[in-house]
């Protein structure tokens, strides 16, 4: 082997040595945000999980609700399309907001056979009530960043939205204007 072959093998070996690394390096630092995210997660629905354990209701009832009442008069059709649940699925749930007096189905106006859902006095107490807690979480959590850096942090949620959805829910989400918006 001439000097300038060996060179050349020892400059491969460093490029695949540092191509592993970096490699290495993002795997890392994407386990230290996996983690990061669950503990995140956990907290960030502790307190909603402890007041929706009195109406012995779970994460899905928050989701449902929190969802109707930031767009009130959405489909369940539309609704489904949110989730990403099964009609099964929404339709337990669904029955039991309904049936605590926490949603209500409406008949749409063009479309009798339509099903509109609203939160009722009650539930828009209890949607408002779960998120002020996380929208507190939330703004506290941004006060320690540089207001210039929420677009990234914004870019990095959506980011881990499934590529074939992300659009219409940044469009949905950044684009509604509404309450708490």
């Amino acid at each position: 082997m001439t000097s300038q072959s060996a060179g050349m093998a020892v400059e491969q070996r460093l490029d695949v040595t540092e191509a592993g690394s970096v490699r290495e390096a993002g795997a890392a630092s994407a386990l230290v945000l996996t983690e990061l995210l669950f503990f995140a997660y956990r907290d960030f629905v502790a307190e909603p999980d402890r007041i929706l354990a009195r109406y012995g209701f779970g994460r899905a009832h928050h989701r449902v609700l929190h969802f109707v009442s930031r767009y009130p008069g959405q489909t369940v059709a539309g609704l489904l399309t949110i989730l990403a649940i099964t009609k099964q699925s929404l339709g337990r749930v669904l029955r039991d907001l309904v049936t605590e007096g926490f949603v209500e189905q409406r008949a749409g106006d063009l479309d009798r056979r339509q099903r509109l859902l609203f939160t009722t006095a009650r539930g828009e107490a209890l949607a408002g009530e779960m998120m002020t807690l996380q929208g507190r979480r939330i703004t506290q959590a941004l006060m320690r960043i540089d207001p210039a850096e929420r677009p990234a942090v914004e870019a990095f949620l959506l980011g881990l939205v499934d590529g074939e959805a992300r659009e219409a829910i940044a469009g949905m989400v950044l684009g509604h204007s509404g309450r708490g918006g």
